[in-house]
């Protein structure tokens, strides 16, 4: 019937065409059984329902940028579950408080005893000498007129009272480190408890003593409170400057000696010879720490004494205006109460001038017109309440990170779009010749790092 209808050429192209069909009805069935594979045959697994579900998988897979499996894992992985043991995986919904055991209890003190802070030294300079002879390879200077400096700060061994406190904690001690870094001091956090009767403000007594026994290649030890950030990172401690002095705060002489002022100086920011008279005025500045009764007591002391004090226990800051002003003759001489700079400085004065300071100075001044150190005092953000603003704090806190952190981003090409800004931008192009870029500030490669190689 073909031959008659059609002739050889036709019949050949026909009967291609009927096999090629197949094929193509075959592969049809395959993607079919795929398709009803990935997306279920429908409700009740008609034409009809599998029709409309391709449909709208397909109509949604356009408006949509991730893929499906990743969008069902995402809703997989929000959603809070319970394991067989009970827990949830759920950090949000987890009592912290069932992993902050304390086991056992505090030493108690002998009530007979005076407190101190461990067994009288008397030749602590004799000692460190010979060990620093015997070990060469660690000195107490790095270069001239550069000592070795140990920074000292630390927190809580638990977690801040509030949901924000550690990530500021974190974004304190980011800055430290940057600063270190840069000028070759080296750091220490602290987050442990050494003695139970030293804690809140008097804490830091028993860690300084310890690390300056502990560590006799360190000249001076820099203790820094948590909630104090440094915002010139160029600025170098003039060292030379205290070649005669052993315990450096910021303050002002009148206010101590003449005035009796609380606030005379600041404790939140200091540096401390390692030598025995620093052993010395440790011992002295202890006995009034110690919670309880004594510190009660002494705190009632401490406001007759010192003008303006409000009513409080006794706080290490209170105790060293009072020891100063008491006895100038037997520590005075060898305190350097400095104000050229801002070793420490009260944020409420700078924070909102950080702008001004941008447009007319430079880093490397540390003083008013670029402070080495802003400080939050009062606004404790490890804590419930603070003797401020909670938003007050926290964005200037914020302001402070980045005043700090944008020098050490243009270093690199970046800055922070602005200073209330998380978010940064660049500040010069990508170059194909790196190495050429100048630092400014010098702060990628400062002297002291250099190492001199022998040439034998």
């Amino acid at each position: 019937m073909l031959d008659w209808c059609f002739g050889p050429q036709w019949r050949w192209r026909l009967k291609r065409f009927f096999r090629n069909g197949k094929v193509t009805i075959l592969c049809l069935l395959l993607t079919v059984i795929v398709i009803r594979g990935n997306l279920g045959a429908g409700r009740f697994g008609t034409p009809q329902q599998d029709f409309i579900e391709i449909r709208d998988h397909f109509y949604s897979s356009g408006h949509r940028s991730e893929p499906r499996r990743v969008l069902e894992e995402a809703q997989t992985t929000a959603t809070a579950t319970t394991t067989n043991d009970g827990d949830s995986n759920s950090y949000e919904q987890f009592d912290i408080n069932k992993i902050l055991v304390d086991e056992g209890e505090d030493e108690k003190p002998d009530p007979n005893k005076p407190y101190t802070l461990g067994p009288k030294i008397s030749d602590w300079d004799e000692q460190r000498a010979e060990w620093l002879e015997k070990n060469p390879n660690f000195p107490n200077f790095i270069g001239p007129n550069k000592p070795r400096v140990l920074l000292v700060t630390g927190s809580s061994p638990k977690p801040c009272e509030n949901q924000v406190g550690d990530h500021y904690l974190l974004k304190s001690i980011k800055n430290k480190i940057d600063y270190c870094r840069l000028h070759g001091v080296e750091v220490f956090y602290n987050m442990a408890l050494l003695d139970a009767e030293m804690a809140g403000f008097w804490a830091k007594l028993p860690l300084i003593r310890k690390l300056l026994l502990s560590h006799p290649e360190v000249e001076f030890l820099w203790w820094m409170d948590s909630d104090a950030m440094f915002t010139d990172m160029a600025f170098e401690v003039p060292w030379d400057r205290y070649k005669d002095h052993n315990f450096v705060m910021h303050g002002w002489d009148e206010m101590i000696y003449d005035q009796k002022n609380w606030i005379g100086l600041n404790t939140g920011s200091f540096l401390l010879r390692n030598c025995q008279w620093s052993l010395d005025i440790l011992d002295a500045w202890a006995p009034m720490g110690p919670k309880g009764k004594v510190r009660e007591e002494a705190g009632k002391i401490l406001t007759r004494e010192l003008k303006d004090r409000p009513v409080f226990e006794a706080d290490d800051q209170s105790a060293m205006v009072y020891l100063l002003a008491t006895q100038r003759d037997k520590w005075g001489e060898k305190v350097y109460l400095e104000n050229a700079y801002y070793l420490h400085g009260y944020w409420g004065i700078l924070v909102d001038r950080y702008e001004e300071m941008m447009e007319n100075y430079h880093p490397g001044l540390g003083d008013h017109r670029w402070p080495l150190v802003t400080h939050f005092v009062g606004c404790k953000p490890c804590g419930k309440f603070g003797d401020y603003s909670v938003e007050r704090c926290l964005k200037q806190m914020d302001r402070a990170f980045n005043f700090g952190d944008n020098q050490i981003l243009q270093i690199y090409g970046f800055t922070h779009t602005t200073l209330a800004s998380r978010r940064v931008k660049r500040t010069r192009n990508e170059t194909s010749n790196p190495l050429e870029v100048k630092d400014e500030l010098g702060l990628l490669h400062p002297a002291f790092k250099a190492v001199k190689v022998s040439s034998s």
